[in-house]
Order: C-alpha cells, then sequence, then structure tokens
C-alpha cells in the first residue's frame, strides 16, 4: 500500500512516512499553558517541597514530560504524586491553534504518524481540540503512568507494522533529548523542528524554523 507514496521535497524522496511530534512542534504549550496548568503550578507553590528556581520548572513543564521536570528538580514524593493525581484527570476544552506554517504538513503527500508522550487523557483533548486526528494515520500516546514503552519502541513498532526501512522514515520534533535522540539511535533520519533558532552549531542535524522549508530546498 505504501510503496509508491512520495513525499514532495527532493530531499524526502526516500521517504514513505514521516513521525511527528506533538507538543512544541504542532502547536505552542506556551499559547495554552498558564491556564491548563493554573491549578498544578499552584500547588508547587504552596508545597514547596522542590529545589531549583520555580520560574525554570514552569518553562521546562511546558517543554517536557512532568515525570522527567519532578525529577530533575527533586520533587518530593508527596509533591509528586499529589501533581500526579492532578494530571490524571486534565483536560483542556477549548480550541488550540496550531503553529500557522502547519497548514504545510497537511499539504505533505505522503504517510504520517503522530507520536506523543504525556497523560492520555490530556494529550487526547489537545489533540481533539487542535483537530488534527484526520491528519495523521495513526496516533499514539505513550503515558508513563500507564507503559513503560519508549518513543523508540513506538519508532521499532510502526517499521515493523508498515514494513517500513529505516532509510524510508523520517522524525520531526523539537526536542534533542526525545524523539530527536531516540530517532537517531535507530538510525532514522530527523529533522529538528526549531521555530525560534534557539539551536546553532548542532553537527550532523537537519534543523527548520517553519514547516514551509519541507516545500522548498533549504532546510539544512
Amino acid at each position: 500500500m505504501t510503496a509508491n507514496i512520495k513525499f514532495e521535497h527532493p530531499a524526502l524522496a526516500s521517504k514513505r512516512a514521516i513521525i511527528f511530534d506533538l507538543d512544541n512542534t504542532i502547536y505552542p504549550v506556551s499559547s495554552i499553558g498558564d491556564k491548563l496548568f493554573k491549578s498544578l503550578f499552584q500547588l508547587i507553590v504552596e508545597n514547596g517541597e522542590y529545589t531549583g528556581d520555580f520560574d525554570e520548572i514552569k518553562g521546562e513543564i511546558m517543554r517536557r514530560p512532568f515525570q522527567f521536570v519532578a525529577d530533575d528538580f527533586s520533587f518530593s514524593e508527596n509533591l509528586k504524586s499529589d501533581c500526579l493525581k492532578l494530571f490524571l484527570d486534565l483536560t483542556y476544552d477549548e480550541p488550540i491553534d496550531p503553529f500557522d506554517d502547519y497548514k504545510y504538513v497537511r499539504k505533505l503527500q505522503g504517510i504520517k504518524f503522530l507520536v506523543t508522550t504525556g497523560f492520555t487523557k490530556l494529550q487526547n483533548s489537545k489533540i481533539l481540540q487542535l483537530n488534527i486526528e484526520k491528519d495523521f494515520l495513526e496516533i499514539y500516546i505513550i503515558d508513563p503512568i500507564q507503559s513503560k514503552l519508549t518513543k523508540k519502541d513506538i519508532f521499532l513498532k510502526l517499521l515493523i507494522d508498515y514494513h517500513l526501512k529505516v532509510h524510508e522514515v523520517l522524525v520531526i520534533g523539537d526536542d534533542l533529548d526525545s524523539e530527536i535522540k531516540a530517532a537517531n539511535d535507530m538510525g532514522i533520519d530527523t529533522i529538528l523542528y526549531d521555530r525560534e533558532s534557539e539551536h546553532t552549531g548542532i553537527e550532523n542535524q537537519k534543523t527548520i524554523n517553519s514547516f514551509k522549508d519541507l516545500h522548498l530546498a533549504n532546510w539544512h
């Protein structure tokens, strides 16, 4: 079924599938973060059982899965437990705007998958409010509370399920230590979505600032 599907960009000619990250790749978490995490931030401040700067914690929670942030900032077991209880029922129920260049993802002709890490209920609510379900052949939510699977495990599953070779797949995301590292470790080509040009001089890492670049020949 997938053998004859091609992407438009000349550099993607050998690719049959692209795997996308969600948070800060398809939409900015900061656009909903203050409202979404209001109760969580209040809980953390009132408890106070953590190390480091609270503003830095806020920024990291909008950038990475909560469990990793809690470990990095030495949340007490009580604080971590209370936060997790809050997260289990947390949803976002207002429309979310994707990045304005996401329209170019929709124009790509080829198989697209979405792989994201987070709490199942919350991630599902964001996907629903973004109205992106139909843009992907399959969507995978890796919930650390429910599973020990990693993005690398899901990438391998997609290779097997869809009879894809490593060189036929591309992974696009914003996190060098998550989906980019997982894919690179497997020999899968990656593109770092660096919208604000925060990363410079990364050796052997293809980077784009806009999904429009996937239709042009100027990503590097």
